[in-house]
């Protein structure tokens, strides 16, 4: 399957109360599913990294039979995009136990490439990170 995949991660507070939002979306536009939790008391990267994590947890979960995938990941946290690209380094070390966790599902689904963009045209993602304090 080609997918792309929108996250989000939110604090309020860093640390503080956080969450994590994401889309996942067919090449085409059409939309699969989208999710956003609170997640404890954390800092904004985790909260993204779990945003990223949640996201293919869920492919490989709901759609294992349909291996290998194409998958983009699309965030505006460019800090996330440029270290799960392999072109920063991890700094924080509550930041690679996750980090572990993403590259290992990467393995089992396929190709998964990472993009930055714009708050802007993160808005869902970002929504849906957001909405997840309003629920508690």
């Amino acid at each position: 399957m080609d997918l792309v995949i929108s996250t989000d991660g939110a604090s309020r507070g860093n640390p503080g109360p956080s969450s994590y939002g994401f889309v996942i979306s067919a090449r085409g536009g059409a939309l699969l599913h989208e999710e956003g939790e609170l997640i404890g008391l954390t800092t904004n990267n985790v909260a993204e990294y779990t945003a990223v994590f949640k996201a293919l947890e869920y492919i490989y979960k709901r759609f294992y039979r349909k291996f290998p995938h194409k998958i983009e990941v699309v965030a505006d946290s460019k800090l996330l995009v440029e270290q799960l690209s392999g072109r920063f380094k991890i700094k924080s070390p509550n930041l690679m136990p996750i980090f572990k966790k993403i590259k290992s599902l990467e393995l089992l689904l396929g190709k998964v490439t990472y993009r930055s963009v714009p708050r802007e045209e993160n808005f869902i993602a970002d929504r849906l990170a957001n909405r997840a304090f309003e629920k508690a």
